[in-house]
């Protein structure tokens, strides 16, 4: 059985577990080392347990334990070519650490399939992730995303379980205590998804037989857990669909439970 967990997600720090039996990769470690492992052992995961870790982009929130978490578990670092520049650049990455860039067309690592597709974002070469499990389920990780392109909704319709960004609330936004220059950065289409356009994305994709719904990357000064989860659950209703019936919805945080597929 696939199994799914946040470990982390929010403009602070992002860490996700996709695992199988005995195993399972991590998709950006955002937070310390530490706090990754200790995430880990509450799920009953040992880093030894990890195949591999894939970053979406270079920017702190995913990647300031990368460096640490691979170099003390000898663990293979996966992202674009892009993304591996920005990181090295950073110095975010041991020069004794195994890199691959993963190609357009994906590539198998410990059971688990992994294909990336180009993500709107102002950093190098940003991606998500489709990861195809060891029992064949889908799951995808979008967040990072200024708009929902085609490519984007390509790679993720279908997926049994996708990790969708709902980042801010657009009057939170708008009202609340940023500069100018950082929210036309958030409101751009290189920038975050808003409450609304997640909602209607989540509409879109149970309509292509999605099923679970995990809202990440919540901002802590322009967003609530409860008014981006009402926002998506209103919209799915709005479209026909039930909670609990049709679809199931969840909002990422900090160390939630494993979702099992």
């Amino acid at each position: 059985m696939a199994k799914f967990c946040s470990l982390y997600s929010s403009s602070s720090g992002n860490c996700t577990f996709i695992g199988a039996a005995g195993g399972g990769i991590l998709i950006d470690i955002g937070v310390s080392a530490k706090r990754a492992e200790t995430a880990l052992a509450e799920i009953g995961v040992d880093p030894s347990q990890v195949a591999a870790i894939f970053v979406t982009h270079e920017h702190n929130d995913h990647i300031s334990g990368v460096r640490v978490f691979a170099k003390r578990h000898g663990i293979d670092v996966y992202a674009s070519a892009g993304t591996l520049a920005g990181m090295e650049a950073l110095r975010a990455i041991d020069p004794k650490t195994r890199t691959h860039v993963l190609p357009a067309e994906g590539a198998e690592v410990g059971g688990f399939f992994v294909r990336p597709f180009r993500t709107p974002h102002d950093a190098r070469e940003s991606t998500g992730f489709s990861v195809t499990a060891p029992d064949g389920r889908r799951l995808a990780v979008a967040t990072d995303i200024g708009c929902v392109t085609q490519t984007v909704m390509d790679a993720v319709a279908g997926s049994d379980l996708v990790l969708l960004e709902s980042n801010h609330d657009l009057r939170m936004l708008q009202n609340g205590p940023y500069p100018y220059f950082l929210k036309e950065r958030i409101l751009s289409d290189r920038g975050h998804l808003c409450n609304d356009r997640c909602a209607e994305t989540a509409v879109k994709l149970l309509e292509s037989g999605t099923t679970r719904f995990v809202l990440g990357h919540l901002s802590r000064e322009n967003n609530l857990p409860a008014l981006a989860r009402e926002t998506t659950r209103a919209e799915l209703q709005i479209a026909g669909a039930q909670e609990g019936t049709d679809y199931l919805l969840q909002v990422a945080g900090d160390c939630n439970p494993a979702i099992g597929l």
